[in-house]
């Protein structure tokens, strides 16, 4: 399980995550959704080790890792740029982080191969990365990202370079793969459509606050606050005072009384 725990950080005298608090259970897909300038990729960063917080602490199966270097915490990343190396082909992307780990070359191999048929790209090994599409190039990201076998795997925005259509279809297959690997999974977007379609829980931030934690179905049925649910795109919003009366929750709004 991810743990967030108060979670506080500044740059300068701007205020970019303020007591961010929530958990995640192994084997979900969480989503950090919120407008730009959330703090979104700012904790992001700050789980995997790229930035320390001001306060607070991250924990991992009830452990800190905050003292723990980025590269022993057992995190993967992929990011919107794909961040590829352009020397390597294919399958030496994706076998980088094994051949990190020092495991013999038959295993490399046979991991190597095993996800890039997971992520549809079966025979593109010898392939240069140069010479890809997007939508190919993020899929050897997140092969590359996979194949350690990370405790938990850091998305951010790793669909926002791509058109929309394609976007959908590699959203798909994300969901799929992840459920698949039974792989936990944080994933940071401002799309309400991607972050509904893929996670198991969303966390919605504002202005480096948590507005509300619920699953898709949860925070779309019952938005908490005005903000959720202007930010969801629901535009029929009333102003009313919840009253008891006759034994039971009712609002009162311009329009009349109505059931709470």
């Amino acid at each position: 399980m991810l743990e967030i725990l108060a979670i506080h950080k500044t740059f300068d005298t701007t205020p970019a995550l303020r007591g961010v608090t929530f958990d995640l259970p192994g084997g979900l897909i969480g989503a950090l959704l919120g407008p730009s300038g959330g703090g979104k990729s700012t904790l992001l960063e700050i789980i995997a080790g790229l930035q320390p917080p001001d306060s607070g602490d991250v924990r991992w199966e009830g452990r800190s890792v905050l003292s723990t270097p980025p590269h022993r915490r057992g995190f993967g990343m992929v990011f919107q740029d794909y961040a590829l190396f352009p020397h390597m082909n294919v399958f030496e992307n994706v076998a980088f982080g094994l051949r990190m780990q020092r495991l013999p070359a038959e295993q490399i191999r046979g991991r190597v191969a095993e996800l890039l048929n997971l992520v549809g790209l079966g025979g593109f090994g010898r392939r240069s990365v140069t010479t890809l599409s997007g939508g190919e190039q993020q899929r050897v990201a997140l092969a590359r990202a996979l194949a350690p076998r990370p405790r938990l795997l850091l998305m951010d925005e790793p669909l926002g370079a791509l058109d929309r259509a394609l976007r959908e279809r590699l959203l798909l297959d994300l969901g799929r793969i992840l459920r698949e690997l039974r792989q936990t999974a944080l994933y940071v977007t401002h799309d309400q459509e991607e972050a509904f379609a893929l996670a198991d829980r969303v966390i919605l931030l504002r202005e480096g606050q948590v507005e509300q934690i619920g699953t898709p179905q949860e925070i779309y049925h019952a938005p908490r606050t005005e903000f959720a649910a202007r930010f969801l795109g629901f535009e029929n919003i009333l102003e009313g005072e919840a009253v008891f009366e006759g034994g039971a929750w009712r609002v009162r709004t311009p329009l009349g009384v109505l059931p709470y």
